[in-house]
């Protein structure tokens, strides 16, 4: 497994793993609503590589098993982005492909975004993710986030309850 900043060439596979991961996991969303928003959230317009204090990761790994890697191989099965503001960090975006969770990818990442964060010193991390997503809360909590508020947000007109998890540093 590899962990590097994502390049111009990564948003297909990016939109990808997002599309499937929502699919998997938001059974609450219709589908159309799904197809919609990724093709919206996840391009290069809404997750600038280049601007200030933004930063993106993306996993590669060999083949589709779970338990073994290869760092030559470079399939993309994960990503962040996250957004430094003053002394609070914000991941904006944490998905790992659904074929591969459970394997330590998200953690790997998670670890690899925090080391990128601390060079902007912040204080604290946030995540962000519908309140109704159990596996999200599961994953941040057992990092050691606690959820510290509900927020909104709007999809299509629509308002979708949105947890917030903070990790002070």
């Amino acid at each position: 497994m590899r962990i590097r900043p994502a390049v111009d060439d990564d948003f297909p596979d990016i939109r990808a793993i997002a599309r499937k991961t929502w699919h998997d996991t938001h059974d609450e969303l219709d589908e159309d609503l799904i197809d919609r928003t990724v093709d919206d959230w996840y391009t290069d317009d809404s997750m600038p590589l280049e601007a200030p204090g933004t930063v993106v990761l993306v996993v590669e790994a060999a083949d589709g098993s779970q338990a073994e890697f290869d760092d030559d191989d470079g399939e993309i099965v994960g990503f962040t982005h996250a957004v430094v503001q003053g002394d609070t960090a914000d991941i904006l975006r944490m998905y790992v492909d659904p074929d591969r969770q459970e394997a330590g990818v998200g953690t790997d990442l998670h670890e690899r975004l925090v080391e990128q964060l601390r060079v902007y010193d912040v204080g604290r991390i946030r995540a962000f993710d519908f309140a109704f997503n159990d596996a999200s809360r599961r994953f941040y909590e057992g990092l050691g986030f606690e959820r510290t508020d509900v927020g909104e947000v709007e999809i299509d007109g629509e308002f979708y309850d949105e947890a917030v998890y903070t990790l002070k540093l």
